[in-house]
């Protein structure tokens, strides 16, 4: 039987990746966004999450066996990313019932399972490192567990299958997206190189000493395909990290090697790039036009607010990836070539100079 695989989010960085690794597959790709970009090898689908009717017209030619959720949107507060992001899981799910194709639905999610919505992201009482899959749920409202309630509901009144995938933070490329570090930090290594600015570590000193893991886009787009097909998977919650450990302390040496910089000593004091990048609009959009760089919008590459509150984290954070071992998934990325491949493909593509 041949596959059909429904992306919700397929120009994202998430989204994109698993979009690549399932076509390689031979799977056909429908890609779900309110102005779908042109995507080689992806059947663009315009819809909007929000829209009920619309998103049952717009699916109606269509019959996914497969569906991958990798898409949110950002709220000020808690509740309302909760009832937002609820309403648009319930609306793709209802619009695909009619159908009755779907046998199978990823959703993808985060470690802010563990630690809290970003109201109160890794403050308060958090579950012991390294984060299992059996430690469960906080206390606490989270727009999360919203997004999976919606799931299990539709797969027990439907009767497909489900996997839950929470990524720690992840490498990938993607214009526009709203949590991207490894594209942040390119930038942020640009500004510094082109300035003569000192490549200063932004977050904090728990971050910068203590161990943590990473997940590169790719091997989540892997572990997607995978858990979409594996009979062992179904109905399981995951942790996807790429598989190694590091600590802040070496790995800021490194990105600043590849960029032929100089990393600043980190004496514990916390910049955040926020704080670093405010007011470099008008100096990227000049970098931009002087190495004719495809996007001169720094808002649209570097998202400072989501990279500081990681590295910003006052708790050493590694996650377990035993659960997927066990049931046969043994893909392993190392960190540092996600990084340096990224920034490879930036510049290939003309994003950094």
């Amino acid at each position: 039987m041949t596959e059909t695989v429904l992306i919700v989010g397929a120009s994202g960085i998430v989204g994109s990746a698993a979009a690549a690794v399932m076509g390689e597959a031979g799977w056909t790709v429908l890609g779900l966004a309110r102005t779908p970009p042109a995507q080689p090898g992806v059947v663009p689908v315009a819809a909007d999450l929000q829209d009920a009717d619309g998103l049952k017209a717009a699916l109606t030619p269509h019959r996914p066996t497969r569906v991958v959720l990798s898409t949110w949107m950002r709220r000020p507060t808690e509740a309302e990313m909760i009832r937002v992001n609820g309403a648009m899981v319930r609306n793709l799910l209802d619009a695909l019932r009619p159908a009755g194709s779907v046998r199978h639905v990823a959703l993808v999610t985060g470690l802010k399972h563990y630690l809290g919505p970003f109201e109160a992201y890794g403050k308060g009482a958090v579950p012991q490192t390294p984060f299992r899959e059996e430690q469960g749920r906080l206390p606490v409202e989270n727009f999360y567990y919203a997004q999976e309630d919606e799931v299990f509901a539709a797969a027990k009144r439907d009767g497909f299958t489900w996997s839950v995938h929470r990524p720690h933070t992840i490498i990938g490329k993607a214009v526009g997206n709203a949590m991207n570090m490894g594209t942040t930090l390119a930038v942020y290594a640009t500004l510094c190189r082109e300035t003569g600015r000192p490549f200063r570590f932004p977050g904090s000193p728990t971050q910068w000493n203590g161990l943590t893991d990473m997940t590169d886009a790719r091997l989540l787009a892997r572990h997607l395909l995978w858990a979409s097909t594996a009979p062992q998977a179904a109905n399981q919650d995951f942790n996807v990290v790429n598989g190694d450990v590091f600590r802040w302390s070496w790995m800021w040496g490194r990105l600043a090697a590849w960029f032929g910089l100089a990393p600043a000593p980190f004496d514990g004091t916390m910049r955040p790039l926020e704080e670093q990048m405010a007011g470099d609009a008008p100096l990227w959009a000049e970098i931009a036009k002087r190495h004719g760089l495809a996007e001169p919008d720094l808002n649209r590459l570097a998202s400072a607010w989501h990279t500081d509150a990681d590295l910003g984290r006052p708790i050493e954070v590694v996650t377990d990836m035993s659960k997927s071992r066990r049931l046969g998934f043994l893909d392993y990325q190392p960190t540092e070539d996600a990084f340096t491949d990224l920034f490879a493909r930036l510049r290939a593509d003309r994003l950094i100079p």
